[in-house]
Formats: C-alpha cells, sequence, structure tokens
C-alpha cells in the first residue's frame, strides 16, 4: 500500500517536472524567436515605405555651403573673402495665439500688452543700430501682427557684433519661440579694398548658373578651386518645430574652397588707379580707359585698371575689361613691330638710315601731312615724330613683293592668337591674310601703322615687355598659386611666349628709338620723370559702330556726316629705361568727338604720375638722406581729451586714420562714433574742432 502510494507520488512530480520542462522550453523557445525578430527588426526588415511615412516624420535634404577660399594679393593682403552676414526676420503671430485663447481673458489682454511694449523697446534698439525711427519699426511689427505675417524681414547684412549687440535688446533675448525673431546666416563676400581692381577680382552671381555674365574675373575663372565641394546633411522635424540631424542619414562633410594668390599688388594698384581717374575725369571727352602694369623679367601683372565713365553723372566704375576685351585697332604703337621687323630682316642697318620724302606720298595711300618737301627723313626721326609715311614706305618697299613674310614676324610676335590667360574673354586678335580673297593692296601699308587689325592692350604691352626684356616674351599672368591655409597645392608661376623674338642688338636699337620717343618726339611730357622711361604713343580712330552709323550716317567707317568720330589714345613703355623693372600700357578711349585726344597727352601724363609715384616705393631708387634729421614734436589734435573738457569736447581730427586709430581717438575723447566703407578715413561730421556734448555720436566714412 504504502509503495503503491510512493509510485503515485513520483509519478505525479514526474509529470508536473515534464510540465515545467514544457513550459521552459516554450518560454525559451518564444524568447528566442523574439530575440530573432528584434534583430531581424533591427537590422534585416525594412517597412513598407508608403506605408513608413505616414508614421515617420520627413527628412529633407539640405545642402551645407563650403566656405569661400580668398584671393590674396602678391604680398600677402587680402583682396576677396567671405564673411559670416546676419539677416533678421520675425513671425509676428508668434504667442499671439496663445494670449487669445487664454482662459482668463485679462491675462491674454495683459500678457499681450507685454509682448507689444518688449517689442516697443526692441524696436528702439533696432533704431540705435540702424539710425532709422524706432516708430516706423514698431508700426512694421505691429502691422505685421495684426495681418498675420510670419516672416517679416527687419534688418539685412548685419556683421556679428551688431547681432551680438542685438540679442541683448528685450524680446529678442527671449528665444525665436517667444520673440518670434528668426536669425538667418549667409556667407557675404567682401573686398577690403573697395573697386580696386573690381574687374580684375571680379565675382560670381550664382553657382548655379555657370553663364558667363555670372562668372567675372578671378572669382569666375577659378571658381571651381575658390568654392569648394558642398556638403550634404539630411534634417528631420521635432515636436517644436526645430530641425535636427537625421543620423539615420547620410552626412557629407563640406569641402572648404582654396585660396588663390595673385599677382597684383595693391599699392600699385592704388597709384594706378588715382592716375588714371584723374586724367580721366579731367577730360570729358574720355568714356573709357584702361591701364595695366607688369613685372618685365617675369610678366606678372600687378596692377589692371579698368574704368568706364557713366553718361549720367561722369563717375568712374569698373565695368567692363577693356585691357583683355577691346580689340581694336591699335595706330602707331603698333609701328614699333614694323621698325623691328625691318631691322631684324636687315632693311634697316641703323635708326639714322634715311629715306626719301616724297612729300609724304605713297601712291595708294592718304599722303602724310607732316611730311613736307623732296629732302631726307631718317628713320629715328620718324619714328619721333610717329610718320606714317615712314613706316608704310619701309613696309611696302620691302615687303610688297612678299606680305606673308611680314605677316609672319607679326605671328611671331604673338600679335595674331589669344594666349592662355587667367581671366576668361581674351579677345582674339585679328591680322589680315595675304593668301585672303579680302587682301587688298593697300592692307601691308595700313598694317604697317597699327590698321587693318585689331589687338587688345594686353597683347600690345607683351611686345613691348619682350622688347625691355632683351626679346624674351614671357606670358602676362595674375595667379601665382593656388593654396590651403599658406601650404602651396598647385604652382602657376611666370611662363615663356617666345624665348626670343628678336636679337639682343635689335632690342637695343629699339629702345634707342623709343627713348627717342620720351625726350624729343610726341612723349615730351615724360622727359624730366623721376625715372627715365621709354615708349611709344598712339592715336587711331575706331571704326564706327552700327548703331552710329543709323543714327548719324556716315562718310568714312570712321567718320559720321557730322564729322564726329572716335579717338583711341595710348601710350605703352617701360622703366627704368636702363634697366627695366615695369612695363605699361595705359589706353584712353573718347566718345564721338570732332576735336583730339593725343597718346602723348592724357595717357603719357597718367604714365609720368605712376611712374612718379613708383620711384618714391622702390628703396634701390632712392637715395639716402645725408643730413641728420628732427622729429617733430607730436600735435595734440588727435590727443585724447583732458578731464576738464570732457562735458564739452572738442571733435577730434580723424580724417587719415585707419579704423581702429579712429576709434580709439573719438571714444577716448568720451564721444561714440558710426562708419561706413573700408580704408581710411576720408571725411567726418561734425568737422574737426566742432564744440559738441559728451557723448554726441561723431559719423565718418572710410575709402
Amino acid at each position: 500500500m504504502a509503495a503503491s502510494k510512493q509510485n503515485t507520488t513520483k509519478k505525479e512530480r514526474d509529470r508536473i517536472g515534464l510540465i515545467l520542462y514544457c513550459f521552459y522550453a516554450v518560454v525559451l523557445f518564444v524568447g528566442v524567436a523574439i530575440i530573432g525578430k528584434m534583430v531581424y527588426i533591427q537590422w534585416i526588415w525594412e517597412p513598407d515605405k508608403d506605408v513608413a511615412r505616414f508614421f515617420l516624420p520627413p527628412s529633407t535634404r539640405s545642402v551645407i555651403e563650403p566656405e569661400r577660399g580668398a584671393i590674396i594679393g602678391c604680398d600677402g593682403k587680402i583682396l576677396a573673402l567671405s564673411t559670416p552676414m546676419y539677416q533678421l526676420y520675425m513671425d509676428c503671430t508668434v504667442l499671439k495665439n496663445e494670449f487669445k485663447t487664454e482662459k482668463d481673458k485679462h491675462k491674454g489682454d495683459s500678457l499681450e500688452r507685454n509682448w507689444m511694449e518688449k517689442a516697443r523697446k526692441f524696436s528702439a534698439g533696432l533704431a540705435a543700430e540702424t539710425g532709422i525711427n524706432a516708430d516706423d519699426y514698431f508700426r512694421m511689427i505691429a502691422n505685421g501682427r495684426k495681418e498675420g505675417n510670419r516672416y517679416m524681414k527687419l534688418l539685412g547684412n548685419l556683421d556679428r557684433g551688431t547681432l551680438l549687440r542685438l540679442k541683448n535688446l528685450p524680446l529678442m533675448n527671449e528665444g525665436q519661440y517667444k520673440s518670434g525673431i528668426i536669425v538667418r546666416k549667409k556667407d557675404s563676400r567682401q573686398y577690403p579694398y573697395g573697386t580696386l581692381a573690381r574687374r580684375t577680382i571680379g565675382y560670381v552671381k550664382d553657382n548655379r548658373n555657370s553663364n558667363g555674365n555670372n562668372h567675372i574675373g578671378l572669382e569666375g575663372k577659378y571658381d571651381y578651386v575658390l568654392h569648394g565641394k558642398e556638403g550634404e546633411i539630411w534634417l528631420r522635424p521635432t515636436d517644436n518645430r526645430e530641425k535636427i540631424q537625421n543620423y539615420d542619414s547620410t552626412y557629407v562633410k563640406p569641402e572648404d574652397g582654396l585660396d588663390v594668390r595673385t599677382t597684383l599688388d595693391i599699392t600699385l594698384q592704388d597709384i594706378v588707379d588715382k592716375s588714371m581717374r584723374k586724367q580721366m575725369a579731367a577730360n570729358p571727352k574720355v568714356v573709357e580707359g584702361c591701364a595695366v602694369l607688369m613685372d618685365v623679367k617675369t610678366g606678372a601683372i600687378r596692377s589692371m585698371v579698368n574704368l568706364t565713365k557713366n553718361p549720367k553723372d561722369s563717375s568712374l566704375n569698373e565695368v567692363y575689361n577693356m585691357a583683355i576685351g577691346f580689340g581694336a585697332e591699335p595706330g602707331s604703337v603698333f609701328k614699333a613691330t614694323t621698325l623691328m621687323t625691318a631691322i631684324e630682316d636687315g632693311f634697316v642697318k641703323s635708326l639714322d638710315d634715311v629715306i626719301p620724302k616724297n612729300n609724304g606720298v605713297i601712291p595708294g595711300y592718304p599722303r602724310d601731312e607732316h611730311i613736307n618737301g623732296n629732302g631726307e627723313i631718317s628713320i629715328l626721326h620718324g619714328f619721333e615724330i610717329s610718320s606714317n609715311y615712314v613706316f608704310r614706305y619701309l613696309a611696302v618697299k620691302n615687303y610688297a613683293d612678299n606680305p606673308k613674310r611680314f605677316l609672319d614676324k607679326l605671328y611671331m610676335y604673338k600679335m595674331g592668337q589669344a594666349f592662355d590667360f587667367d581671366l576668361e574673354g581674351l579677345q582674339e586678335p585679328l591680322l589680315p591674310n595675304p593668301d585672303s580673297k579680302h587682301w587688298s593692296n593697300t592692307d601691308l601699308g595700313s598694317t604697317a601703322i597699327g590698321y587693318s587689325i585689331k589687338e587688345t592692350p594686353l597683347h600690345i604691352l607683351t611686345f613691348y615687355n619682350a622688347i625691355a626684356n632683351k626679346g624674351r616674351m614671357m606670358k602676362p599672368y595674375l595667379v601665382e598659386s593656388i593654396e590651403r591655409n599658406g601650404v602651396i597645392k598647385t604652382k602657376k608661376g611666370p611662363s615663356v611666349l617666345n624665348a626670343s623674338i628678336c636679337s639682343k642688338a635689335t632690342a637695343d636699337t629699339m629702345l634707342r628709338a623709343m627713348r627717342a620717343v620720351t625726350s624729343e618726339g610726341t612723349a615730351t611730357r615724360l622727359k624730366g620723370a623721376k625715372l627715365r622711361v621709354a615708349g611709344k604713343t598712339g592715336t587711331s580712330r575706331q571704326v564706327l559702330s552700327g548703331e552710329e552709323i543709323k543714327e548719324y550716317g556716315m562718310t568714312t567707317p570712321y567718320v559720321t556726316k557730322d564729322g564726329s568720330y572716335h579717338n583711341l589714345a595710348t601710350f605703352v613703355g617701360f622703366f627704368p629705361a636702363e634697366n627695366p623693372k615695369y612695363s605699361a600700357i595705359i589706353c584712353m578711349k573718347s566718345d564721338l568727338i570732332r576735336g583730339s585726344l593725343y597718346g602723348g597727352v592724357g595717357p603719357a601724363s597718367a604714365m609720368r604720375e605712376i611712374v612718379d609715384a613708383v620711384y618714391t616705393l622702390e628703396p634701390e631708387w632712392g637715395s639716402e638722406l645725408a643730413a641728420s634729421g628732427k622729429v617733430p614734436e607730436m600735435k595734440t589734435e588727435n590727443n585724447i581729451q583732458d578731464q576738464s573738457d570732457i562735458k564739452n569736447p572738442i571733435v577730434p581730427d580723424v580724417t587719415g586714420l585707419g579704423l581702429k586709430d579712429a576709434l580709439y581717438v573719438i571714444e577716448n575723447s568720451g564721444l561714440r562714433c558710426k562708419y561706413s566703407g573700408t580704408g581710411h578715413v576720408s571725411s567726418q561730421s561734425p568737422k574737426a574742432g566742432t564744440k559738441t556734448a559728451n557723448g554726441s555720436t561723431i559719423t565718418f566714412t572710410l575709402k
């Protein structure tokens, strides 16, 4: 009986154990299944996109703009850089509904009045920064709140310092979701030297549009290295309407742009720019002009100025690159190519060689009115006075039977091709072809004096620079290197177009002729310059445009029915003549005139000013002071006011000072200041010496 009971108990335990084992197995199976499902969902399973989009907030792709590289001068000065600027917008409806739906109506009205009072104080703060009436700002905010404007622009182009000051104002210091003020950051391109070399430095209006009008100058040509590579980030919205990074999506870091180091010397650019503006402003007939200053040995362009006169107010602005884009008949400056060719081919043994005057007549060509009688004239004197007859004679007498020989030399001088240049838009030169059906019997003589052809100022300068360089023709260039943080990534630098366009003896002969032009010939305005200059003047009439012919009619392709015409006046040369360091070309084009515009006047005068100014910069050309100097006693004009004057301080004179020095002088005189522009103080208000109240604001302009 007892044994039977024990067996029953054992069976009962075995049955319970089996049940427990089964239960454990089921739990284990379910656990493994759950873990497996979790693994599957986490790493393998993907939800149906059409279904998931109803449950997940949508992510949006946002482009991360890289920081654009800087453009740097040859001396390391920044010519163009990107800085963050800020724009202020306002959601005028912020908290309006919350105040309106407040259970306690009096409390809601009180909150609304409190918000509007802060808006009034905020408007006063804006007015203090901008000078705009505070009531205008407040009225704009109040109207925006009334009309439900959710994105109203308040201010644009704020620098970081101004933004930080604004963040301390009432309302704005409460954050976006209580003030409604939205700050948008945007990189802005800054040009510290204003309009200097503005067309050469250029701009990019829109990187998404590669149209030539959007990519100008160095900014446009080297946009592919300056811009860098854009990054990518995916953003998803949060419950409070902010956007944060979606870490489940890809992130691509932007690659900042590289810097472009140029050959431009901003000091020389300023000198050339000022001399051009002075001469062009003095002559109302001149409507556009250009000047290029180049290093003789390397071809590095130190300055490139392009000015166009606004017909409305006569202001001069850089809007068109005349130096590379203006292909025109250069006139007498081209006679140097004729002289060089005749010397190299042995037709001119010496500049003292003479030719018959023939009363200035060559059959088939207009008479040269400057040559009279039937005596003789030397080649040198013909070059000095820029005689058309002399150079037509050299070409027709020596090359009439084989004009191609003459033209081939011009191609060797690179006068017939557009070389690769650091700016887009270098116009292709045009030379007549003796094998063409369009070749006429007068083309040879016309080409010899700079007509029937088209050349850019840069091509003409390149040729004269080769003369200064003893026949070695360097390619003009603007970019020295591509860099990142001062480390050179790509080296550019000098390159040779033609190792020898003439012998050194021919170059020396050309130098003698060009020195005679500035000492005895058509460019005597350069006689007595602080450095001796060798060069050539040129004056040529330009073909009328189709619009001008339609409006005014014409008697020849160059002259309207009333006798008006365009003149192009040019001076090109180099200095110092004995050991050239710089070569330069200066061109000025007139409006329709009946008078004259000569290369030996405006352009030569501008060259004189440039030479004299450059002379003072280079220690190698100066002389040491023999006598000792005495340091003058410092004047007190710009010193800090005495404490006794602090209630009614006298306005200090800050003209000519840089920004930091001007701020120091003004603020330490117990005054406040506002300024605009870059550079040095050019004007101030009130004037220096004026008595004013402590804390008054002095306004000055930097240029």
